[in-house]
């Protein structure tokens, strides 16, 4: 799985599938104004028409497409919501935005959003990506499908629909908003750091009391999963060339000279072969994960219990598995993908790979990894251990290009936004499985490590899948009685922000 497909379905909506039956209940705090509410569902026509136009406009930073247009679009969008000064920031690569919304409240919560979409293929598509067409999907009733449908533009949406449910009963708002936005998560966000640690940002940021990403958390059988932080990821590519290596071949040539000159191909396969375990389970590049830490013992307890209510069948099931590694039990499997590093080969291109066969030598041939990573491990320490790595074992001459990447998140159990996040859940009769990190990545590290060192997570009910993959969806009306539909995950916003004002 891509990266945001596994924060969305290893420790979200997976975890949420195989829970018991739940049935969703729409109760809401004493503390939010009945005007609001009733805002919310005299808006849902105007929400789902924002969110169809922010999925029309393709927004891919991978293929520089759209994203000058999807910037400026976000902007607006902000702006239309209520934020008074939104500002786009430069960067090397894609622009980021900052934005800022005053209430005069007492606290201050941050937001980090994302405007570029994954890559799409439109005939792997039963509804056009960029169409953003209502469906009706059994078994969960009126949903729109599009490339940015539950990633992450329907949560991010929703928020802004919040706030607008809010403004239009005339209330203020209970807490004051500061965000920042990126256009490169999907490629690894490279330059976010450039745009967080501008000193207008960081001045801001460090009166917000935790950040908050909008997410549609619930499963098919309603139920959350909290998660207190995430892997970072390295995402590179492994070069072998035969002008590089001094060996092979400069330009493709007869596959028969195999018996006499080099493979750069093999050459790379021999490179990739040692930087795991003979079953290519278990990394084994030198000092990779020296400081990774290990679980405590409350995260063992956390991990335990969360395994007690999930089923494993359904886990399998859902991921298209018979085994977990090793044949390790559920809990173990859990435990591994909560606390291991890891080395994944996402793809190798080399030589000729269309219909039929072409007999050449290839002069080049190229890996595409990611690395997934622990606390207390760092992106720039890893990815100077794979470097000497491959040089101590005489493959010094294979390209190392990472591509994007960023370290690890960690946010404690009793924050302030987690406990917030736990009410409202529980308000909804729902109970969070919690867990110590999510087997995916975002870039919080820039919110959680230095020098803000704040909390941060996910949250939002609601529900939608496919991300990265072909129809994603996010439900806009749902028959499902254990998931909400926009209306419900605005709700849920709205919840959230008058909890986050009064949670102690």
């Amino acid at each position: 799985m891509d990266r945001r497909a596994f924060l969305q379905d290893a420790t979200g909506s997976a975890a949420a599938l195989v829970l018991p039956n739940l049935v969703v209940s729409r109760t809401q705090s004493d503390q939010v104004p009945a005007a609001v509410l009733a805002q919310v569902e005299r808006r849902h026509d105007e929400a789902v028409q924002r969110l169809q136009e922010w999925i029309r406009q393709p927004s891919i930073a991978a293929e520089n497409r759209g994203m000058n247009e999807g910037c400026e679009l976000t902007m607006r969008m902000l702006r239309d919501a209520g934020f008074q000064q939104v500002t786009k920031v430069p960067s090397d690569g894609q622009p980021g935005i900052f934005a800022t919304l005053d209430a005069g409240a007492r606290r201050t919560l941050g937001l980090y959003y994302m405007y570029d979409v994954k890559q799409v293929d439109p005939s792997e598509w039963s509804s056009p990506p960029w169409d953003a067409a209502l469906v009706d999907k059994p078994g969960l009733g009126k949903v729109i499908i599009g490339r940015g449908a539950v990633n992450q533009k329907g949560p991010e949406a929703a928020f802004l629909a919040a706030l607008h449910a809010i403004r239009g009963a005339n209330k203020k708002l209970p807490v004051n908003l500061v965000l920042v936005a990126e256009g490169e998560e999907e490629i690894g966000s490279p330059h976010f750091p450039q745009i967080v640690r501008r000193p207008e940002v960081l001045v801001a940021l460090k009166n917000v009391i935790g950040i908050f990403m909008p997410a549609a958390a619930q499963g098919l059988d309603g139920e959350v999963t909290i998660t207190l932080g995430a892997k970072g990821v390295i995402e590179c590519e492994l070069v072998s060339s035969g002008e590089r290596w001094g060996r092979g071949p400069r330009a493709d040539i007869h596959s028969s000279n195999k018996a006499r000159v080099d493979s750069p191909a093999w050459h790379l396969v021999e490179a990739l072969a040692t930087l795991v375990s003979a079953d290519g389970n278990d990394p084994a590049i030198d000092n990779y994960a020296d400081k990774a830490r290990p679980l405590t013992a409350d995260e063992k307890a956390m991990i335990a219990a969360a395994a007690a209510r999930m089923d494993e069948s359904a886990a399998k099931k859902l991921l298209g598995v018979e085994h977990w590694v090793h044949d390790v039990t559920f809990t173990e499997a859990l435990e591994r993908l909560m606390s291991r590093p890891t080395v994944n080969i996402e793809g190798l291109v080399g030589g000729y790979t269309g219909p039929g066969g072409k007999t050449i030598l290839p002069h080049r041939a190229v890996a595409k990894l990611d690395l997934r990573l622990v606390p207390d491990m760092t992106a720039a320490e890893s990815l100077a251990a794979l470097k000497a790595h491959l040089t101590k074992r005489g493959y010094g001459d294979i390209e190392v290009n990472m591509t994007g990447g960023y370290d690890p998140t960690s946010t404690p159990r009793d924050a302030l936004v987690i406990r917030a996040q736990e009410a409202v859940y529980r308000r909804s009769h729902i109970e969070p499985i919690l867990l110590p990190r999510n087997a995916g990545s975002w870039p919080g590290y820039v919110f959680t490590g230095e020098p803000l060192k704040l909390a941060a997570g996910h949250f939002g009910l609601g529900h939608g899948s496919g991300a990265h993959a072909p129809d994603e969806y996010y439900v806009i009306e749902s028959t499902n009685p254990k998931v909400l539909g926009i209306d419900g995950a605005v709700r849920s916003y709205v919840e959230y922000l008058y909890e986050v004002a009064r949670t102690r």
